[in-house]
């Protein structure tokens, strides 16, 4: 029945690749405001030294051939328009949200960055640099940021383990930005999402903006991810205990770990409820515990984040995660089939929004597959009870990604919560 309400939207999207050679998806339900996010593969598992990737994207919307720095600033403003950039570590996103209508000029506005971007000796230094800082400052003081960047660097070491964050001791210069940029910036590397938009039309678009544009062809490449795992402890003060218990995999994302996630999550679906997580009724007061679940096109990261205000509130509830964990391998009945409608509608419900969608589309769209939640939700309905125990018991085999930060000399190492 879910799928069958999800049809009607499913099918709405259109993915295609235009004249310029730039893929392009788009839905339309009439909603009174448009977005359009121009996707490229720049995220950090593609950038050539450390922290390239950050500076970049904090270059967005700075000065180009067409604007200044300022003249975006105002043109938008005198649209009503809201401009934002954000990394992942395969992608950066450049997205404009505006009234319906208003397209030319914002697509206009984003493909000029990435045609003629003029990458501004001055402008790096001024506002680039300052908000580098300041991003990686509160990245590092944030316990559970800290937590999963350590984690992927962890599990995947290189790649998908590169640090969306620039260090202290990155040392990036403008022409690695411009280097990267000129790598990155190819029709092959980009592709172009809309709501509230019609496909042909955000095509056309795309294609005038990108005529004659000197962007290259050739698409990004990256080692293939492999996963490793290991051990790390981080002193940190002044924010909560916090405990990252991982387990990754290389290949596509099973969906057999949505239903995993599903089951372990502690959010209730009944206000002041506990609910029928393993862990909910388990945990003692003031800690909490958050499944992670981060699919890549190639590999996935899975994960418990415990985090509480004593270091022995955590180990507890630490203890409580893993034994819940390893005995979900014997899910069955009717706790897999709750699972696993959680899984399917949190997968629905993710296109509510616009973050979602995009979210959901970034990765089909890139790997031709059909932008459908069809197909999402179908996947889950296939899991029955022994591909669930095979998939859990398969990744939980794997070496466990443990990342301890807070009072390491008394937070628990793995062998203390049960692994």
């Amino acid at each position: 029945m879910l799928a069958r309400r999800a049809s009607a939207f499913a099918r709405s999207f259109a993915t295609v690749v235009d004249s310029a050679g730039v893929k392009v998806a788009a839905v339309d339900n009439g909603q009174p405001t448009a977005a359009v996010t121009f996707l490229v593969k720049a995220g950090s598992r593609y950038e050539p030294k450390p922290g390239v990737a950050h500076a970049l994207k904090n270059f967005a919307f700075k000065s180009t051939a067409k604007r200044s720095t300022l003249g975006t600033v105002r043109e938008s403003e005198l649209y009503g328009g809201v401009l934002s950039a954000s990394l992942s570590r395969e992608y950066l996103a450049l997205t404009s949200e505006f009234l319906r209508g208003d397209e030319p000029f914002f697509v206009d506005l984003i493909s000029s960055f990435l045609t003629s971007g003029k990458f501004l000796r001055h402008e790096f230094q001024e506002y680039v640099l300052p908000v580098v800082e300041a991003e990686s400052t509160a990245a590092s003081q944030d316990p559970a940021t800290r937590a999963l960047e350590l984690a992927h660097s962890l599990a995947f070491r290189s790649g998908l383990g590169s640090s969306l964050f620039a260090s202290p001791h990155s040392h990036v210069s403008l022409d690695d930005v411009k280097a990267f940029a000129a790598s990155a910036f190819s029709k092959g590397n980009i592709a172009v999402l809309g709501t509230g938009i019609d496909s042909a039309a955000l095509t056309k678009l795309v294609e005038k903006a990108l005529d004659g544009a000197s962007v290259g062809s050739a698409a990004t490449e990256s080692k293939p991810s492999t996963y490793f795992g290991g051990e790390t402890r981080v002193e940190s003060h002044g924010g909560p205990e916090t405990l990252f218990i991982g387990f990754g995999a290389a290949g596509p994302a099973d969906p057999a770990l949505a239903i995993l996630s599903a089951h372990l999550s502690p959010q209730s679906s009944v206000k002041w409820s506990q609910g029928l997580s393993p862990i909910s009724g388990a945990i003692p007061q003031g800690t909490s515990v958050q499944p992670v679940l981060m699919p890549y096109s190639d590999a996935t990261l899975f994960g418990l984040l415990i985090q509480g205000s004593s270091v022995e509130g955590v180990k507890e509830a630490a203890k409580v995660a893993t034994k819940a964990l390893k005995e979900s391998t014997g899910l069955k009945g009717d706790a897999l089939k709750m699972a696993a409608a959680k899984a399917k509608f949190a997968a629905a419900s993710s296109l509510d929004g616009r973050d979602g969608i995009f979210s959901t589309l970034s990765s089909k769209v890139f790997a031709n597959s059909e932008p459908s939640i069809e197909a999402t939700l179908a996947s889950i309905d296939k899991v029955d009870a022994a591909a669930f125990s095979k998939s859990v018991a398969a990744i939980t085999k794997a070496k466990p990604t443990f990342v301890a930060v807070g009072s390491v000399q008394t937070l628990p190492f793995p062998d203390e919560v049960g692994l």
